[in-house]
């Protein structure tokens, strides 16, 4: 799977486009969020990011502690150097109705639309179309320029966009638009919108991260999802770790806990030295489970393996011990901008 070129520092200079995947329950959502501070927390200057979810789940805004997010980009946090978070949940529907005043000037004609239903007809009946919509509102976020030089372009330009994108069962298709509109809208519009989301996706623009956990059925989805993606022609960038756990004992004791070689006289007069009245039963008890700790950080030491070889840059992120919120989110930002720096993407 190494044979595809991995990113660079260069590579990661260049995207403006993050795209966040991961199977569900892996921390797709925090991960996407942590990129999009460290993004906005770059030293050389501040960095206006877009943090975008396009599932309905609210996952952002519960991350930031922050009132439940809209059609309208709101700001949801500042960086120390100065940079800002902007976050937006996008819906199809809402697009669909912009999008239909956009090309079509249908103006009140697109809410009566709505009123009899036309619209979550559309929406739901063409997932082709739905999806070209949802991404179609982030490729015009990225057209802003500060510079000005995109004509009618909104003063909110931003430096980089991170979406917290469908899990990786879905991802393939769902970056797939032009591919899934093809035989509903060959010409118009539509058609050409998809053209342009697909070049803006498989520029060197774009790059999709992964996240997973060195659990067998998230690292072998997200060998799949790798597969698929370079299928499609585009640009894997990181596969980030998550919810990473140092070993609870040192080598000596992992391999005595391997082979049932912990002396129990000895985990006997520990607990009695603590205080702690160490019955057969407690001890039987504490010798399985370092038993089962041994073979789990033997599963563990497999799956960073089969990841490395995709030949891509892996980032481990620990596990947050107080659970998610917008301040262990921020701790995960700067331990992200440390680890990019070990993997040689940022000086």
């Amino acid at each position: 799977m190494s044979d595809a070129r991995a990113i660079d520092a260069a590579d990661w200079q260049r995207a403006r486009l993050h795209v966040v995947t991961g199977k569900g329950g892996t921390g797709k959502t925090t991960v996407a969020s942590a990129l999009a501070l460290a993004l906005a927390s770059a030293t050389d200057s501040p960095k206006r990011v877009l943090l975008a979810e396009v599932e309905g789940r609210q996952g952002l805004s519960q991350t930031f502690d922050v009132p439940p997010l809209g059609t309208e980009e709101t700001r949801i946090a500042r960086t120390k150097p100065g940079g800002e978070i902007v976050g937006l949940s996008v819906d199809a529907k809402a697009a669909l109705l912009e999008y239909l005043q956009l090309f079509y000037k249908l103006g009140r004609a697109g809410k009566l639309l709505e009123k009899f239903g036309a619209i979550d007809f559309a929406t739901t009946i063409a997932p082709g179309v739905r999806d070209v919509l949802v991404i179609g509102k982030l490729y015009e976020a990225n057209r802003r320029r500060k510079d000005g030089r995109h004509r009618g372009a909104s003063p909110a330009a931003y430096d980089a966009i991170v979406m917290d994108a469908p899990p990786t069962g879905r991802i393939g298709r769902f970056l797939s638009v032009n591919s899934e509109v093809a035989d509903l809208a060959r010409v118009g519009p539509i058609h050409s919108q998809a053209e342009s989301i697909t070049d803006l996706l498989e520029s060197e623009q774009t790059l999709v991260h992964i996240v997973t956990l060195l659990e067998e059925m998230p690292v072998q989805e997200t060998i799949e999802a790798i597969r698929e993606l370079r299928a499609k022609d585009l640009r894997v960038g990181i596969v980030f770790v998550n919810m990473v756990r140092d070993p609870l004992l040192d080598d000596v004791a992992l391999e005595q806990a391997r082979n049932g070689r912990l002396h129990k006289a000895s985990i006997s007069g520990q607990l009695a030295d603590a205080g702690v009245k160490a019955s057969p039963e407690l001890v039987d008890g504490l010798l399985q489970e370092a038993y089962d700790h041994a073979h789990r950080v033997d599963l563990e030491s497999e799956q960073l393996a089969l990841l490395e070889e995709t030949g891509l840059p892996l980032v481990l992120l620990p596990a947050l011990p107080e659970g998610v919120d917008s301040g262990s989110v921020r701790e995960l930002a700067d331990i992200l901008l440390d680890e990019l720096e070990e993997v040689g993407l940022t000086r």
